[in-house]
């Protein structure tokens, strides 16, 4: 349960000081980079003083390293510069200016930082080698943590782009990797329900995964994720008796989206109504991490919105039913959802007669928003329905071919391949375009207020044992 529970939230961060004596400072920031745990204050500080003795060293040699790399042992500088070492010359100075960064203190050198808070044991033992230590301070107030989502396991990290393209997950907000890619794909799913082309998709995942293509080698990471889409297609395929169109392969288990477009309309607002829900639930348990109850009751993505989207789904339910109770239910909890909301935003307003105004018109864009953005699930059935009417026209160019003669039964498997193929590159591109633009403006939008600082550990891998042939320095300038 307590691994279920770590993956939906951002790894636990500290805050720690990197102390060491000054003697053994280079020591231990060697292994602090090797280790690649900790984001350093002051990392990106373009005001640290003049470049130091490696730095200078780099910029004569003009060479810029594709993966700077640290000697264990402090290197001759000169002796880099003649062998045209850059990488190490780039480490080096790299390591320089987290030194001059340092805060002395007598014999004493510390640097403060964050470190995920499973980390702090291996630290600890790698600095304690060298006289060094790792030590757990209290935040700064006002301060947040940066933000690392857990890429444990193969499925998450193939998902984790879809979030990270967005913006980075606030610290206290939950991480919706994992529910966010299977929203995603179910989408995906639906507008691209056809078994054939689905069974496509999943044997292209599965040839990233073989890594066959070297061409393809940079995407191979992500074939879970396109693996879940083909799944859902196929399933969807199934549900509509689709297998590169109405070939009659397979039987329709649920609906043919050509005969049956309104109920596949109301079944897509119907599946939109259910996410935006759940994104509301996510909305309101991220509202309180970041600013406690007051903030999840009043905000508009919170308890408030919520409040009103239940409330405007019970009148449109009491009115298609006919259920005078239902009506009145959705009344009485869309107007309190829209109190505690306007509450809320005038108290974040200037006040008066221009404040009570400003929350009229957000008041009525919260209302409009909700109303489009559960319509705007309808996209779902629109390109499912495109996608069909695709396949039936390129199934029906096929058969009428067919029974003409050989030539014309070449014909036939030339529309068929060919109008399956575009049917499948057009509508793979407009279906993960679709189900992206939903998940982004309908969903996120109500999950995410704000923006998190990503984690940006400093890491420089130290060179292997095998490869220490830079001679020692006859003197070394020393910085710190």
């Amino acid at each position: 349960m307590s691994s279920w529970a770590d993956s939906l939230t951002p790894a636990r961060m500290r805050r720690v000081a990197v102390v060491a004596p000054r003697a053994a400072l280079r020591d231990t920031l060697v292994r602090v980079a090797d280790a690649g745990c900790v984001e350093l204050d002051h990392a990106d500080d373009a005001d640290r003083g003049a470049p130091g003795p490696a730095a200078r060293r780099l910029q004569a040699l003009g060479a810029r390293p594709a993966r700077p790399l640290l000697s264990a042992t402090e290197p001759d500088l000169d002796a880099l510069r003649r062998q045209g070492r850059a990488d190490l010359l780039a480490g080096e100075a790299e390591l320089e200016a987290h030194r001059q960064a340092a805060v002395l203190h007598g014999d004493v050198a510390a640097l403060a930082g964050w470190c995920p808070a499973a980390d702090l044991p291996r630290l600890a033992g790698l600095l304690a080698d060298v006289g060094g230590a790792v030590v757990p301070l209290r935040p700064p107030r006002g301060t947040d943590p940066p933000t690392r989502l857990a890429e444990h396991g193969t499925v998450r990290r193939s998902l984790l782009p879809l979030v990270r393209t967005y913006g980075t997950v606030p610290y206290a907000d939950v991480d919706p990797t994992l529910p966010a890619g299977i929203a995603y794909v179910v989408m995906f799913g639906m507008m691209f329900g056809d078994a054939g082309h689905g069974l496509l998709l999943l044997l292209g995942a599965l040839l990233l995964r073989s890594g066959r293509v070297r061409r393809l080698a940079p995407l191979r990471k992500v074939w879970p994720f396109l693996a879940g889409a083909g799944v859902t297609s196929i399933l969807a395929g199934i549900a509509y008796g689709e297998f590169f169109g109405p070939t009659g392969v397979l039987p329709v288990l649920w609906l043919n989206p050509m005969d049956q477009p309104l109920r596949l309309l109301v079944s897509a607002i119907a599946l939109g109504a259910v996410l935006l829900a759940l994104a509301y639930a996510a909305g309101i348990v991220n509202r309180w991490r970041e600013g406690g109850p007051g903030r999840a009751l009043y905000a508009s993505s919170g308890i408030a919105g919520a409040a009103v989207f239940l409330g405007l789904g019970g009148l449109a339910g009491g009115a298609a039913l006919h259920t005078p109770a239902l009506l009145t239910a959705g009344a009485l909890l869309a107007v309190t959802g829209l109190a505690l909301a306007g509450t809320g935003l005038f108290t974040a307003s200037s006040g008066g007669a221009a404040g009570a105004l400003q929350t009229g018109v957000q008041l009525f864009d919260v209302v409009i928003r909700i109303g489009s953005n559960t319509v705007s699930f309808a996209r779902l059935a629109a390109f499912g329905l495109t996608h069909a009417a695709l396949g039936a026209m390129v199934w029906q160019g096929t058969t009428a071919l067919a029974g003409a003669g050989p030539a014309a039964f070449v014909a036939a498997a030339v529309v068929f391949l060919a109008g399956n193929a575009l049917a499948f590159a057009l509508e793979a591109l407009v279906a993960g375009v679709q189900a992206l633009r939903l998940e982004f403006y309908e969903l996120f939008s109500r999950v995410f207020d704000a923006e998190g600082r990503p984690f940006r550990p400093w890491h420089v891998p130290t060179r292997t044992a095998g490869h220490e042939d830079v001679p020692a320095p006859h003197s070394t300038e020393v910085t710190t």
